[in-house]
């Protein structure tokens, strides 16, 4: 994105947050006359997966304000506005449980941005804004960013209506070897607690550029995770290898970032602790690839870096591999976006499904309702279900069939606003 272009999507951003009226087909109506709290809507559809791991064949979705009331047999319902999305699949709002949503390319120098170049608090709320928005385009309805203090007003202003975007929850800063010890790191959390972040995010391993080698001391972890669960807050840990993961485990934390390189012991005892897995695969260092000149030379983006990164790449997929084989180990959907990666997040799903072997109802439980239960928000979305939020997504295409439908985005309702709605196949992108 231009920086030049940063002015009029502000506007677009702030005149997409109202709803647009459904495109005319047979058997669909629309009202505008009733407000959004009152009216009811039918999203009906010919193939509709819950989330759950359920197929529910056609059926109506009945929302009333910004949750769903009823899933009712098909042609059933009746509402004030009826989307009639015949020939797509239906499924729950993506949830992406590790993005950067303010990460973005600087205007002057094309380069990831760093602190080395200035910009204005304006310029980065709306380049965070852009990002959140292309993001929920992309069928996202939900995202953990891990984390920037930009995302907490980002967060507030979506929830709020102000802005269009995907449910956000945050981190802010994040934990670090600079930190302190464990008395620093309590005080730190206290601060991210005082702050309104939803979770704390943990660096307890080396990038994997520098090697992906422990950082954190298990007194240090002890500290981190255990003020974060006395604030009611969970914990996600950066970290690799197999004695930061074990630290972490044994810290009581509530996730794991990565773990590009874990062996089966260290998948079994996460297994046996509860501990989540958000392995990062594809996407996140694919568009580093992608776009290499516009990260060497900044921070450890280096030559010796990007071999790292190549390095890590096949050891990634093998260790998701092997983690589809271990009992009761869940791994949910994240998909680490930074800089030029924003709504392109489903294309590690893809990339789960075909290359990872992942069987491809899993993949989409992994994304809504496994990712909700993980960011402790599972009573509230991640199902098509009667009382959480109405927040769906319509494919041209069947996910169990076509991992590619998942970048056939046709239809976007975000908590009972309607944010995308393509009139036909055709002009689904």
């Amino acid at each position: 994105m231009n920086g030049r272009t940063l002015a009029p999507l502000f506007l677009a951003l702030t005149l997409a947050g109202c709803e647009r009226p459904a495109e005319a087909a047979p058997g669909e109506t629309t009202d505008a006359a009733h407000p959004q709290e009152s009216r009811t809507i039918v999203v009906r559809s010919t193939h509709v997966l819950d989330g759950a791991g359920n197929d529910l064949g056609a059926r109506d979705v009945v929302v009333r304000g910004d949750r769903i009331a009823e899933v009712a047999p098909h042609g059933s319902a009746r509402g004030d506005a009826v989307y009639d999305l015949a020939g797509r699949t239906l499924i729950p709002g993506l949830i992406d449980t590790h993005v950067h949503i303010g990460w973005h390319f600087d205007r002057s120098t094309g380069k990831t941005h760093s602190g080395r170049v200035q910009e204005s608090a304006e310029d980065a709320a709306l380049y965070a804004a852009a990002n959140a928005w292309e993001t929920l385009q992309g069928g996202f309805t939900t995202v953990q960013s891990l984390g920037a203090m930009v995302d907490l007003p980002l967060r507030d202003a979506i929830a709020s209506g102000a802005l269009p975007g995907p449910r956000i929850l945050t981190s802010g800063i994040a934990v670090n070897a600079g930190t302190g010890g464990p008395d620093e790191i309590r005080a730190h959390v206290d601060r991210m607690a005082e702050a309104g972040v939803d979770a704390i995010k943990i660096f307890a391993s080396a990038s994997i550029r520098d090697g992906g080698g422990p950082t954190l001391e298990q007194a240090q972890l002890d500290a981190a995770c255990g003020q974060a669960r006395a604030h009611g807050l969970r914990s996600f840990v950066h970290a690799y290898d197999p004695e930061s993961v074990r630290r972490v485990v044994a810290a009581g934390c509530t996730g794991v970032e990565h773990g590009a390189l874990l062996d089966r012991p260290t998948l079994e005892l996460m297994a046996e602790r509860g501990v989540y897995l958000d392995p990062n695969i594809d996407l996140v260092l694919r568009n580093y690839f992608e776009n290499a000149d516009r990260f060497l030379g900044v921070g450890n983006y280096t030559e010796e870096g990007f071999a790292q990164m190549r390095a890590a790449l096949p050891k990634a997929l093998a260790v998701f591999r092997e983690g589809l084989q271990v009992p009761g180990l869940h791994m949910v959907f994240g998909t680490d976006a930074v800089a030029g990666s924003h709504g392109r997040n489903w294309e590690e799903l893809g990339y789960r499904i075909r290359e990872g072997g992942q069987d491809p109802m899993a993949a989409l439980v992994s994304a809504t309702s496994l990712a909700a239960e993980e960011m402790g928000i599972g009573d509230r979305t991640g199902r098509i279900v009667a009382g959480l939020a109405a927040d769906l997504v319509a494919l041209d295409g069947d996910p169990l069939r076509d991992s590619d439908a998942y970048g056939r985005v046709a239809f976007v309702m975000a908590a009972g606003r309607v944010v995308r709605n393509e009139p036909s196949a055709a002009g689904a992108r």
